[in-house]
């Protein structure tokens, strides 16, 4: 055994969090791919056949009341909120992540201040925010402005009605400065609104802390939620009351069941609702949740700095000098919950690691991306990524 896989095992032994991976279905395989999709807690599929069964099969419509489905998007989330540092009524969960950038962005800009025509968006936005926010811009008659979000601050101005930001980048598991840009935003007199889906469930995000006007994110990641779980829209409380959706549907109607044809909006986060909740996703991702019950999420950040630093120096053991360079920042304050590597040869690197046993994604053209969830990935995983990903390189760990 190498020094470095003796260290792996005392870490994992003093690891704290190490006991919850027993919650979640895994093999032997190193799963590193969880800022994609998120392992599936083993607790879920029984879950899932008492709603198929009971709830829906025998109750039938009685579940929208009786097994309290009605009220699912409020509930569910309440319970995501402590993860993101937020207090109970300001998260609605529903739809998916584009839709709720589309809600947020819009409404954004119809909080903002008169006369202000400008968005500012994250020059180096994940597509869909950036395809999402150009169509917002059209329908609302704005301009879009694209900035890195480090020049953010010098680019505000009195036209800026909106901001829309990644806490983390996808790419690079860069991690942006939300308190600071938050700051900087409403000090221009602007709206922030932040994507969260690369950070949520893997560090701490404060949104009420920092005084973030809206956010959104999804559940599928960090959260474990499942393939296409919905995603959730948070809304600050000192917003809700004149938060406008641009998608006004029924659910979140003050009396919904009145079918009135004029629309009066209901109070709190439960305006950001729009149609019938997706039922069977939303609680199967309700009962992933329950792997968080006494999980601080600060213990769960300095792990995830403890497994990306034990990675990135296996790596730099194990790998032949130059075969991958590091994109992620190497700075605590600067980073994500997932490493980047460029290397030329990305795509057959990636299909070869997946092929022995390691589980990452790319990034073309040639960004390798290991994500770690420290709900369930340990440093001997780490150590054994590193390890085959040189053996896959062409140059065996000694």
């Amino acid at each position: 055994m190498s020094d470095l896989q003796e260290r792996a095992q005392a870490l994992d032994t003093a690891d704290a969090l190490a006991p919850l991976r027993e919650l979640f279905t895994l093999d032997d395989t190193v799963y590193l791919d969880g800022n994609s999709l998120g392992a599936l807690p083993r607790h879920v599929p029984a879950r899932v056949q008492e709603v198929l069964t009971r709830e829906w099969g025998e109750l039938r419509i009685r579940s929208w009341g009786e097994s309290g489905w009605w009220t699912a998007p409020e509930r569910i989330g309440d319970r995501i909120a402590p993860i993101v540092g937020a207090a109970a009524g300001q998260i609605v969960v529903g739809d998916s992540t584009s839709v709720n950038v589309f809600k947020a962005l819009v409404a954004a800009t119809r909080l903002a201040p008169e006369g202000r025509d400008e968005i500012l968006v994250d020059a180096h936005t994940f597509p869909t925010d950036g395809y999402i926010a150009s169509s917002a811009a059209r329908m609302t008659g704005h301009r879009i402005v694209p900035v890195a979000p480090a020049d953010v601050p010098d680019a505000l101005g009195p036209r800026t009605a909106a901001v829309l930001l990644n806490h983390v980048d996808y790419r690079s598991g860069r991690l942006h400065d939300l308190p600071g840009l938050t700051a900087a935003v409403r000090a221009a007199g602007a709206v922030a609104v932040w994507d969260l889906c690369h950070s949520a469930g893997a560090l701490p995000v404060g949104l009420d802390e920092h005084g973030v006007d809206l956010a959104v994110g999804c559940t599928y990641k960090y959260l474990n939620g499942g393939p296409g779980s919905p995603a959730y829209l948070y809304v600050a409380e000192r917003h809700q009351a004149a938060f406008d959706s641009p998608l006004p549907g029924w659910t979140s109607h003050a009396d919904p069941f009145a079918m009135t044809p004029g629309y009066s909006p209901a109070d709190g986060a439960v305006r950001g609702r729009v149609g019938t909740p997706d039922i069977l996703s939303m609680l199967a991702l309700e009962a992933s949740l329950d792997v968080w019950d006494g999980v601080g999420i600060d213990a769960v950040r300095a792990k995830s700095l403890a497994l990306t630093d034990f990675f990135l120096e296996c790596v730099q053991a194990y790998a032949s000098e130059g075969r991958v360079t590091s994109v992620t920042p190497a700075a605590h304050r600067e980073r994500g919950s997932q490493v980047a590597l460029r290397c030329e040869d990305a795509e057959p690197v990636m299909a070869e690691l997946i092929a022995r046993g390691v589980v990452g994604d790319l990034r073309r053209p040639d960004v390798l991306r290991f994500g770690f969830t420290p709900l369930y990935v340990g440093f001997a995983d780490a150590e054994r990524a590193a390890r085959v990903l040189a053996e896959v390189l062409g140059a065996p760990a000694a």
